[in-house]
């Protein structure tokens, strides 16, 4: 049963994916439209060209095809999976740590009420209530077909910085993420490499020079707007909080608190350049790992090509 539960979490985050968390600056990007054709496994495209990483538009459309090939071999086991996509293209946009759209800004601060409409949905999925209306021998048969009960294999991922994460893995789960990136166990293990390698330079980031004087810059810049604080994670921080605490009263007058702070945030990272350097230097550390990591970060980034170009086939984008 905890397997089945640990699944039906995964299938909840999709409610809420990127809208609301902080993506990386020097990670994917903010366009919606494919990258370079698909590589083999692990090497570069034709001509000597890196490929780079999906876009957050196109990692979306990956999760929203996961859901639907899931439901589709759920269905053919006799259990309903109904699909949920709460949040529109435009609410499920991540906020990176330098987010310089003043417009998104103005209209959207830094995803405040995005966050509480994903935190609703999330409450209230119908695959969610569709499990729990099941009697317990069905509830478990659901369980099973999701996830692969007792004979789902167990993967295995090391992480960069030490030490290793598993998961379970069979039932449509799996068939779904087979379709999609073709090895599930690769693209597992080179998922944890991708998302953990920059916890072995996020210190020297954090010291290096060019990236503390143009934080430096923005912290000036909004001081004088009035939001004194010392990098953009601290403004959102301070501004989301008061927008989606429990209980909180006074929501509106909250949410246009935090839009104020959003929008001079934006304006001073555009005014610093904060974004250009925090990409730039983000990818000087990351490259310095390339001889260790480089092969796991292409292999990554070529399965997830290749998921998007099955996943268009799939599902439309979002509207």
């Amino acid at each position: 049963m905890r397997r089945g539960l640990v699944s039906l979490c995964a299938v909840l985050a999709v409610v809420t994916a990127g809208a609301t968390g902080c993506a990386p600056t020097g990670g994917a990007g903010a366009g919606g439209s494919s990258g370079p054709g698909t590589a083999p496994a692990g090497t570069a495209p034709a001509g000597g060209a890196r490929l780079q990483p999906l876009t957050w538009r196109q990692e979306l459309r990956v999760t929203d095809a996961l859901q639907r090939l899931t439901g589709q071999c759920m269905n053919r086991r006799g259990f309903a999976y109904p699909e949920e996509r709460a949040l529109s293209l435009e609410e499920s946009r991540p906020v990176p740590f330098v987010q310089d759209d003043v417009e998104w800004a103005r209209t959207h601060g830094y995803g405040g009420l995005i966050a509480l409409k994903g935190e609703r949905a999330r409450k209230a999925h119908p695959v969610g209530a569709y499990r729990r209306s099941l009697p317990p021998p069905r509830r478990a048969a659901f369980d099973v077909a999701l996830d692969g009960g007792g004979d789902a294999r167990l993967l295995r991922a090391p992480l960069p910085a030490g030490g290793e994460i598993r998961k379970r893995l069979g039932g449509c789960t799996e068939e779904a993420e087979r379709a999609l990136y073709g090895d599930p166990a690769e693209w597992f293990r080179t998922s944890k490499v991708a998302m953990g390698v920059g916890s072995l330079y996020r210190d020297r980031l954090m010291r290096d020079p060019q990236l503390t004087a143009a934080l430096k810059a923005w912290s000036r810049c909004m001081e004088r707007a009035g939001h004194p604080y010392r990098n953009p994670q601290a403004a959102r921080d301070a501004a989301r909080a008061a927008t989606t605490r429990p209980g909180a009263g006074r929501v509106d007058e909250a949410f246009a608190a935090e839009r104020r702070t959003a929008v001079a945030d934006a304006a001073c990272a555009r005014r610093t350049s904060l974004r250009a350097v925090v990409t730039a230097r983000e990818a000087f550390h990351r490259d310095r790992l390339r001889d260790r990591f480089g092969g796991d970060l292409d292999t990554h980034r070529s399965l997830g090509q290749r998921a998007y170009d099955r996943a268009v086939r799939v599902v439309p984008e979002r509207d």
